[in-house]
């Protein structure tokens, strides 16, 4: 995937071989003390990849329409597999922002009635400027919802201020939750507080968000005898996963059966019905769906060793029987490792999560440190990671006459520490060694050709094993039953979509809800993938033609503006006085990854970008795929990032033994070296930069 991309430093390096075994790649995640924790909405300069992909994107155009249910329907009967709210936001041409109150609309007049009464209701409890802020608000945490970790969904938080008077504490409650149904309200003293609702985002998983919607304002409604349904479903399974969500978060104060109904086809199926307790329909919800008294959380960090993250949670999930969106951890881990990193499941006691530790350990995972917590992780968490990496069968590059092997490591190690390392994404961000890569899939999502991009995630390798088997069933017959039968219990995604492609086709339609029925961060992760590659292309591009000079056109990071300022407003570009000045040095050079709210470089770089968009039939993509409720606004990255800590120590065939002579017998040592890297950075691309070859 990088063998024919640019280098930065010149120096010759050396041959070598990695992951020879699990243990000769060893990853350890780098938190941040708690107690120096801080909210980390703000971007940072220094952030890079997929933190910066979860910056919400400003609106730049209003709404051409206005939508005729709630706020954030999906596609009309579909099982939404865990699309976050931002995505499901109001349709518009250049962002995913709430309106303002005074907004103008012209179609469906009664929605219309209905959306200024309501704005009316709110500027004359709070004022029209504070109004239009909780908007803002509104709409801004919806676009974090469509592209943060779910751990940093529920960490934004937005005061009204004041509210002496009790009645108007109760009207703006009321108010703020039929207007808002994703958002939850507080007080703290007299002061009110509004932040996301964690049970409304958890029931779009299962649910449509016109469903959630209605279900979240009837809950606020709290009307005496009043009932509430959702729509026919004729899934078993389904629906007591349903009815296991109601009873767990609110089961104190409602209760649900299922009852026969006929469809939209006047064809037969099952419903189901929630309606309050006897005697409880009076009591009053508490902030956050009474989930202060009921949420529990359990804190662990897991070892695995060659296993995907994806595919140890899904072990883990089965297992616990919870979804694999209870758990929450700050990044994707190498497979070929043995890695560690803090995770955080909702819903599970420490107890229990003790339980399964021995059957764990026979999938590869161990789980230590167990204890309970308060909350999900947040992706401000994690500092890093840090790597402790054994190279085996060192030599000389074929074209290196050099006699001295320790010369040719010593000189690689210093130039990396001191130039630092193109930052790349690494291959195993895009499959590295499988048939179909990752970013394959995200290019058909992007394209709207959704059975290719169904067929290309079913791609098998080229073994014989369960897995592959069911994949390859799957192909040659477009059995979705019956692949679903072969497929293993922890192949959490491989199932959900084939349960959608079972009940409505292997079809453009039935596989954009098989996609839908897939959880969003799950569904990004192709398009990323392939945003990702694209940014690798760039960069190897970048430095081809110009090198590390800084030059007229290029974007950096400026320290200058204002701390809110918008991300595109701290990229700046860079002017031909300022290139003959040498006012930047190429370590504040970024460059964007691919998106509908960037900048690109007004230089050759810029219309690289163009041309190789269009080469993949992407010239004209907005880079929103709505039918999947995809919103891809875009980030930025930089060029080059630096090693920390490095250290590194050469060994003899007998272990423990480190090597003092300059003259070394290739075949009989190896070299140990350890670094931190930034998240997002990958310890492949390092040692690809040092070494001088790919692995």
């Amino acid at each position: 995937m990088l063998r024919s991309f640019s280098y930065l430093t010149d120096h010759a390096g050396f041959c070598g071989t990695i992951k020879n075994s699990p243990s000769d790649f060893v990853v350890t995640e780098i938190e941040v003390p708690e107690h120096l924790f801080r909210d980390t909405r703000a971007e940072s300069p220094q952030k890079t990849g997929e933190e910066r992909l979860e910056q919400s994107s400003p609106c730049l155009q209003p709404p051409k329409k206005l939508r005729t249910e709630p706020p954030g329907r999906c596609a009309e009967g579909c099982r939404s597999g865990a699309p976050s709210p931002s995505e499901r936001g109001p349709s518009r041409e250049g962002g995913n922002c709430f309106p303002p109150p005074n907004s103008k609309q012209h179609e469906d007049e009664p929605e219309l009635k209905l959306g200024l009464e309501e704005a009316g209701i709110l500027d004359s409890l709070l004022g029209e400027p504070m109004s239009e802020l909780l908007y803002k608000f509104a709409g801004d945490l919806k676009d974090a919802w469509d592209l943060e970790n779910y751990a940093n969904a529920g960490t934004r938080e937005f005061s009204l201020g004041p509210v002496l008077d009790k009645k108007n504490r109760a009207d703006l409650h009321s108010a703020v939750r039929q207007k808002f149904p994703f958002l939850v309200t507080v007080t703290k003293g007299n002061e009110m507080i509004v932040k996301g609702n964690a049970d409304y985002r958890e029931l779009c998983q299962l649910v449509t968000e016109k469903e959630t919607s209605d279900f979240f304002k009837f809950l606020d409604a709290k009307l005496e005898n009043s009932t509430f349904s959702f729509e026919p479903d004729g899934d078993k399974e389904h629906r007591k996963v349903v009815h296991h969500f109601i009873n767990r978060r609110f089961g104190k104060l409602l209760e649900t059966k299922s009852f026969a109904v006929t469809d939209v086809n006047d064809q037969p199926n099952m419903s189901i019905m929630v309606r309050f307790r006897e005697k409880s329909w009076s009591r009053k919800r508490s902030a956050g769906g009474f989930q202060e008294k009921q949420d529990l959380y359990t804190a662990f960090t897991l070892q695995k060793e060659n296993l995907e993250t994806l595919e140890a949670i899904g072990f883990l999930a089965a297992e616990l029987g919870v979804l694999p969106s209870d758990f929450s951890y700050t990044g994707i881990k190498d497979k070929k490792a043995i890695t560690y990193q803090p995770m955080v499941v909702k819903k599970v006691t420490p107890e229990r999560l003790k339980e399964i530790g021995s059957k764990m350990e026979k999938k590869g995972m161990r789980i230590h440190n167990i204890h309970s917590t308060c909350q999900h992780l947040r992706l401000g968490q994690l500092k890093g990671n840090h790597f402790d990496i054994v190279v085996r069968d060192l030599k000389h590059h074929s074209h290196d006459s050099s006699a001295d092997l320790k010369e040719r490591i010593s000189e690689a190690m210093e130039n990396v520490e001191t130039k630092g390392f193109v930052n790349y994404y690494g291959p195993q961000r895009f499959g590295q060694g499988q048939n179909v890569q990752t970013d394959q899939i995200g290019l058909a999502l992007l394209n709207e050709k959704m059975v290719k991009a169904v067929k290309l995630f079913f791609t098998p390798e080229d073994t014989d094993d369960p897995v592959n088997n069911a994949k390859r069933y799957f192909l040659q017959t477009e059995d979705a039953k019956g692949a679903l039968v072969m497929l293993p219990e922890f192949k959490v995604r491989e199932k959900m979509l084939l349960r959608a492609l079972n009940r409505y086709g292997v079809n453009h339609e039935g596989c954009t809800k098989g996609w839908l029925n897939i959880p969003h961060s799950m569904r990004i992760f192709y398009v990323h993938a392939y945003c990702s590659k694209i940014w690798n292309e760039a960069a190897s591009y970048r430095l081809k033609i110009y090198g590390s000079k800084v030059v007229e056109g290029d974007l950096v990071f400026s320290e200058e503006n204002d701390g809110n300022a918008s991300l595109n407003d701290k990229v700046h570009v860079v002017t031909a006085p300022e290139e003959s000045a040498n006012k930047y040095s190429i370590n504040q050079v970024v460059l964007p990854m691919v998106g509908h709210s960037i900048k690109y470089p007004s230089n050759k770089v810029g219309q690289w970008y163009h041309e190789r968009l269009s080469k993949d039939e992407l010239q004209m993509c907005k880079f929103r795929v709505s039918p999947l409720q995809l919103n891809i606004p875009g980030c930025y990255r930089p060029i080059l990032k630096n090693v920390q800590n490095l250290s590194y120590f050469l060994e003899g065939s007998e272990k423990g033994i480190q090597i003092e002579d300059n003259h070394l017998n290739e075949s009989k040592i190896s070299l140990h070296v350890s670094f931190d890297l930034d998240p997002s950075c990958y310890a492949t691309v390092c040692l690809r930069e040092i070494m001088k070859c790919d692995f």
